[in-house]
């Protein structure tokens, strides 16, 4: 694994090359985060491959009892197409520290990192047959994984509805246990005490960070009333001077979206919105007559019943609503079929504590978003799926627990 990592940063640039030309990401980005990130969570996982213990028990009877934690199995991993190396190493690394073998089937739309990656695993010395990538179309090769009676796990990262079909597929085949991370619709609160600046440079970051592909987008944002009309107008003002472009250009921070079918999935969207009733403050519109980019797009007047407030639409298209109360912007939070992220701005600590504790999500971020580690567990609540990857919670979902019981005679103390 350490040797592994040690090839992924000898090889960052015809990664980030791959990257940025399968998925349309941020040639530079993917070479500063995605790729040394890769590298990181492989080298975390290698540190916890020989700390996997099980305990010694304290039985109520004459016995002896411990417990070991052992592989799971065949693994399979079913990855999403927003983040093809990260998703790849945040599944691979644990599974392989546990003493997995695996099948990973890349998304359609991004195979070729991913078979890049299988190279690289060789090179490292990973034998034959533990790391197997498999492309193929989800109704197809992803179907086979989930219905498999020989695979022992599932691990899943997509679609609400396709989590859905692999949980059923798992239940009717052999009963392999499955983690999902499904969509979200992720709140980001701002509170009237904050930096109206730094509140709108993270909310926009948010939204159109990896062009809204992400999970995690912080796609309703709620500003306290007080500070409402001064946010607006900076936030369109700093969505109107976000530069759109080729991924490959130093100076642009947003791509292409991945493929025609979301491009066109994401203005579906902006046209309800329109049809709903929502403002359309900037944006709105493909950008070009080549490609698949769109502008930043923000909405007002955005009540909480409309498609573009309920739905995840995986794009750069921001509700922007407004509440008074922390009451009220906790309910507004959870008002939300999801609960995979969060993110608070205030300044009191009271605030922070409450609303934290008060959100259903898997992960909340006070004073900051997207703040990822590899020791920090992330997954979701409610219709976001279940299970965690990140952290040794995610390490735990590739092993099982067997207990040991032996006899004790003539023990002079239990």
């Amino acid at each position: 694994m350490l040797k592994f990592a040690d090839l992924i940063e000898e090889h960052a640039e015809v990664l980030a090359v791959l990257e940025a030309l399968d998925a349309g990401k941020l040639h530079s980005w993917a070479k500063m985060g995605d790729i040394p990130g890769a590298a990181n969570t492989l080298r975390y996982y290698a540190g916890a491959a020989d700390k996997i213990h099980g305990e010694v028990l304290k039985m109520s009877r004459a016995l002896q009892g411990y417990t070991l934690r052992e592989p799971i199995g065949v693994v399979g991993h079913i990855i999403p197409w927003n983040f093809p190396t990260t998703m790849f190493f945040m599944k691979v690394s644990p599974a392989l520290a546990a003493g997995c073998t695996m099948i990973v089937k890349p998304a359609e739309q991004t195979p070729l990192i991913a078979l890049y990656f299988a190279h690289l695993a060789k090179l490292a010395g990973v034998p034959d047959g533990v790391l197997n990538v498999v492309p193929g179309f989800g109704p197809t090769a992803g179907a086979a994984i989930a219905s498999h009676m020989d695979i022992d796990k599932v691990s899943f990262t997509g679609s609400t509805d396709v989590g859905r079909q692999v949980m059923q597929a798992a239940a009717t085949s052999n009963l392999k246990p499955v983690s999902l991370e499904l969509g979200g619709k992720s709140p980001l609160l701002i509170f009237d005490d904050v930096d109206v600046n730094t509140a709108a440079d993270m909310a926009l970051l948010g939204i159109l960070f990896n062009k809204g592909e992400i999970c995690v987008a912080s796609s309703r944002v709620y500003v306290q009333e007080g500070i409402y009309d001064e946010f607006e107008k900076k936030l369109v003002e700093k969505a109107k001077a976000w530069v759109v472009g080729d991924p490959f250009d130093p100076a642009v921070r947003q791509g292409p979206q991945v493929d025609k079918k979301q491009f066109d999935r994401i203005l579906s969207y902006i046209e309800h919105g329109k049809r709903e009733g929502a403002t359309l403050l900037t944006g709105g519109k493909p950008i070009g007559k080549k490609g698949y980019y769109i502008e930043p797009t923000i909405f007002t007047n955005v009540t909480e019943d409309m498609l573009i407030a309920k739905n995840e639409i995986f794009g750069p298209v921001m509700a922007l609503m407004k509440f008074k109360t922390v009451e009220e912007a906790i309910k507004s939070a959870n008002n939300t079929r999801y609960g995979l992220a969060a993110g608070i701005m205030t300044k009191d600590l009271n605030v922070a504590n409450t609303v934290s504790r008060s959100i259903r999500a898997g992960i909340i971020w006070i004073n900051c978003y997207f703040a990822f580690d590899s020791d920090c567990p992330y997954g979701g609540y409610k219709m976001s799926g279940f299970g965690r990857d990140c952290g040794l919670e995610s390490l735990h979902n590739y092993l099982q627990v067997k207990s040991v019981v032996t006899p004790i005679f003539n023990s002079p103390w239990l």
